[in-house]
């Protein structure tokens, strides 16, 4: 394999991975922002505040997680971890993210939260979708972390 096909690998990921922390991003903190998640006696401002504090937390694995598998980076790599022994140890955490959603999606009793678009949406429906977009992400990363590495 040539370094180009395993780069386009690793971009490839990148772009599946940022679209999987995009919809986890928003379907967050709009869970967060109907008060899913929020201590109990926090008001309508203290939730807003809430749902800030989670978008911000949120925008480090949905830039730096792209950044660091779009190409190799040498002060990451050499220092911390290599560009695929980052993605294996990224595709264990998504492995069991999507073990834990896919237990929402298929359990027997659901909650329902207020749907963006009006009417309901259950826990179960909103799981599913997340837990299809999880498992296209954690394919491409498993992908481009255990194929054969590229020789120069």
């Amino acid at each position: 394999m040539t370094p180009d096909v395993e780069d386009g690998r690793f971009r490839a990921a990148a772009r599946s991975y940022l679209g999987y922390a995009l919809l986890y991003e928003v379907g967050g903190v709009y869970l967060v922002a109907q008060g899913v998640g929020v201590p109990a006696g926090v008001g309508p401002r203290g939730r807003a505040l809430y749902a800030l504090f989670w978008a911000v937390v949120g925008l480090v694995p949905l830039l730096g997680v792209p950044y660091l598998l779009r190409r190799p980076r040498l002060w990451f790599e050499r220092w911390v971890l290599t560009r695929r022994d980052f993605a294996r140890v990224l595709a264990l955490f998504m492995a069991y993210r999507t073990f834990k959603v896919a237990h929402v999606g298929l359990r027997g009793q659901t909650a329902v939260v207020a749907a963006p678009w009006g009417g309901a949406l259950t826990y179960r429906a909103g799981a599913l979708v997340f837990l299809a977009v999880t498992l296209v992400a954690l394919a491409f990363l498993v992908r481009a972390a255990w194929s054969a590495e590229a020789r120069a």
